[in-house]
């Protein structure tokens, strides 16, 4: 039997309802449902014999103005709505009543919780799921909450989840129920790295001419694609992050987050709980809940390690059963994390000498130097050098709104400077004689080398001198400034990126002790 939807258009005024529904009583007729509005009333009905002379009845009332009829009632076209909304959206959704029975469940929950919703309607939640989730502590307390993480296991293995939950309350603030979004947490690191994604950067942005970086590039691209761990070697500013961004570009985890952390940049209690996460109430000051670590975050894409060989013989060790086992365990938590991580680690430190000298797992080094990539300092491929100034000037130019060219001087002493803070520097140099100098030429006023810095180009040094003294006096001018600087083997071999050993050794060979602090 199919049910008759009309609209009342009646007066608004007392009583009104009970005429309505006595004129429906005189035909026999019963209501299945009714709603009021100031001035409407909308009724759902079936089992009229004649619809007609009840039509005529109701308009028979005086303060009954028109009868017509609808598609739904305002409550079923809202529940339509809703219902459409809930299917659409990409969370989770369940509602609970006040006993923690299922009452609502969108396609998305099901399929994020394994459930079926025709099977679990109705059934207490806690007993469904078998866990103790946020949202049933609503029903007690009230509260809401946001982006806590729960962990359920399943048949496939544990499944991980953000969710934020709110109470139902009637309007004497009576809880009715709690309905709670859910996210997987691949979901939510996709959307932050999607929105927090810098530019790319891929090989054919790396600048260069020379043999020597074809090659590097040419097998950085050959292992691009593999899950291997890569060992990225250079001095300072040669570009091991650019190599490593495109690297992460040229494999299938492109779509995935490329997660860069500089590992001599933090203490060691801090780096600990950015790389692995921690619980909440771990340590003072932990936030409320916990908080991701960056493994968790690169899950899917990868994990870039700069400057790893600053990492503490302690850090090391957990490093390396990360890499070993795919697992991690957030600090003060007891809960292993699977994850699925590319790792990219980079140095200007001796590796090999800092196993020797044990400030290195042997262990850890072989695991880490799978496939070595080693990229050369720009004076070993001074080809590229006036590729690279020309490239720099004209982005920063661009940039800036300037039109200014090198000239012949600056442009000569620069191709034959032997940069030793390699690209970064060169890229430095020139951002400092674009702001400095007016449209035109940039003459070597507006270079403002580092004294320290400034030395003979290296046809210069080349004269009547062999290789090996033109390179033992540049590294005794390097040590020396860096000891000024310093005033410590220590803080010097950290600028250096060498073994303190190392340093100690040099000075000594150089006759440098005079600027070690007593």
């Amino acid at each position: 039997m199919s049910l008759i939807r009309w609209c009342l258009a009646t007066k608004d005024r007392v009583g009104m309802v009970l005429d309505v529904v006595q004129v429906f009583s005189r035909f026999d007729v019963n209501l299945s449902a009714m709603e009021v509005a100031p001035g409407e009333a909308y009724v759902k009905f079936g089992g009229a014999e004649d619809e007609v002379a009840l039509k005529e009845a109701l308009l028979e009332h005086v303060d009954i103005l028109e009868v017509s009829n609808v598609e739904l009632l305002p409550q079923e076209k809202r529940e339509k709505q809703l219902q459409a909304i809930l299917q659409s959206i990409s969370e989770g959704v369940i509602a609970v009543d006040k006993e923690g029975a299922i009452t609502h469940l969108n396609p998305t929950a099901a399929v994020l919780l394994q459930l079926k919703p025709e099977e679990v309607k109705g059934k207490l939640l806690r007993e469904v799921l078998q866990t103790d989730l946020p949202m049933l502590k609503v029903l007690s307390t009230g509260e809401t909450y946001d982006n806590q993480e729960i962990f359920l296991e399943t048949s496939r293995g544990t499944l991980h989840y953000l969710t934020s939950g709110r109470p139902i309350k009637s309007e004497r603030g009576e809880i009715l129920g709690a309905v709670a979004a859910l996210k997987s947490i691949q979901a939510v690191r996709k959307m932050v790295n999607n929105l927090t994604k810098t530019q790319t950067v891929q090989f054919k942005d790396i600048v260069h001419a020379s043999p020597g970086m074809a090659n590097v590039i040419q097998i950085a691209k050959t292992v691009a694609d593999s899950n291997s761990t890569i060992l990225i070697r250079g001095e300072s500013g040669t570009g091991k992050e650019l190599f490593a961004r495109a690297m992460h570009e040229e494999s299938r985890r492109r779509e995935g987050p490329f997660t860069p952390i500089n590992c001599a940049a933090l203490p060691e209690t801090l780096l600990e709980s950015e790389l692995f996460g921690y619980e909440g109430g771990a340590f003072s000051g932990a936030k409320k809940g916990g908080k991701q670590g960056l493994f968790e975050v690169a899950h899917n894409g990868t994990l870039f390690l700069d400057e790893i060989g600053e990492l503490s013989l302690v850090l090391q060790g957990k490093l390396l059963r990360a890499i070993q086992e795919g697992v991690i365990r957030r600090v003060g938590g007891q809960k292993q994390l699977s994850v699925d991580v590319r790792l990219i680690a980079a140095t200007n430190r001796d590796l090999e000498e800092m196993v020797r000298e044990k400030q290195f797992r042997q262990d850890l080094y072989y695991r880490l130097n799978v496939i070595p990539i080693n990229i050369p300092p720009l004076r070993e491929h001074p080809e590229d050098i006036p590729l690279l100034l020309e490239h720099s000037l004209i982005k920063l130019c661009e940039q800036m709104g300037k039109q200014l060219w090198f000239s012949p001087k600056v442009l000569k002493y620069l191709q034959e400077y032997s940069w030793p803070g390699n690209v970064r520097e060169l890229q430095n140099v020139v951002e400092r004689a674009v702001h400095l100098a007016p449209n035109g030429k940039i003459e070597m006023s507006h270079l403002l080398l580092d004294s320290w810095a400034k030395r003979q180009p290296l046809n210069d040094l080349a004269d009547d001198k062999t290789i090996k003294e033109i390179l033992d006096r540049t590294e005794r001018t390097i040590m020396a400034a860096a000891l000024r600087k310093h005033g410590s083997a220590r803080a010097a071999a950290r600028n250096l990126g060498l073994s303190h050993t190392t340093v100690l050794k040099k000075a000594h060979r150089y006759k440098l002790e005079h600027l070690l602090k007593r």
